[in-house]
């Protein structure tokens, strides 16, 4: 899902992507990029990212990814199921809270 979100904002890098998700959550995400890579080829694979190798800011080739209109749905879908996820998980906590 966050990768989701980081490449919905603009065609993005993988290491952009690890870079913009550090300095969001103020270091508390920290992407491994031997799991990042994979994990971007298997969302490539299910058509929800699209990727195209163009220069990057250094002036090297990178492979850029952006989000395609079955993402733009997954996306959505999966920011529906995590606010209800983090919905009932505050009601535990409310509740603990009670006793």
């Amino acid at each position: 899902m966050l990768i989701l979100q980081i490449a919905s904002l603009e065609p993005i890098h993988g290491y952009g992507i690890a870079q913009r998700l550090q300095q969001v959550s103020q270091s508390v995400v920290q992407v491994n990029h031997g799991s990042l890579y994979p994990a971007l080829h298997r969302l490539e694979q299910k058509k929800w990212l699209k990727s195209e190798w163009k220069q990057s800011e250094t002036g090297r080739e990178a492979k850029f990814y952006s989000l395609t209109a079955p993402g733009r749905k997954q996306l959505a879908a999966e920011k529906v199921d995590w606010e209800r996820l983090a919905g009932a998980v505050q009601l535990i906590f409310n509740e603990s809270g009670r006793s």
